[in-house]
């Protein structure tokens, strides 16, 4: 199974890459499949690479699912 998750651009770096934040540990990626991303937007991550951009919003929709469903399983 594949899991991609979304994560916010909290800085910008050299070579097509970003530092993204993932519920508070932050990981340098890759952007080089996707155009114009800033700091701020949320990007879908999967193995080290941004697949997309995701809307705010829905970003956050999932995340607060993630969350829930970590609740439920006592993590």
């Amino acid at each position: 199974m594949c899991l991609a998750m979304p994560a916010l651009v909290v800085e910008l770096c050299d070579n097509d890459e970003a530092v993204v934040d993932l519920d508070g540990v932050k990981k340098r990626i890759s952007l080089a499949l996707v155009e114009e991303v800033a700091v701020g937007d949320y990007v879908i991550l999967h193995v080290g690479y941004a697949l997309q951009k995701l809307d705010i919003e829905e970003a956050e929709a999932t995340l607060a699912l993630f969350r829930q469903l970590a609740a439920e399983q006592g993590g």
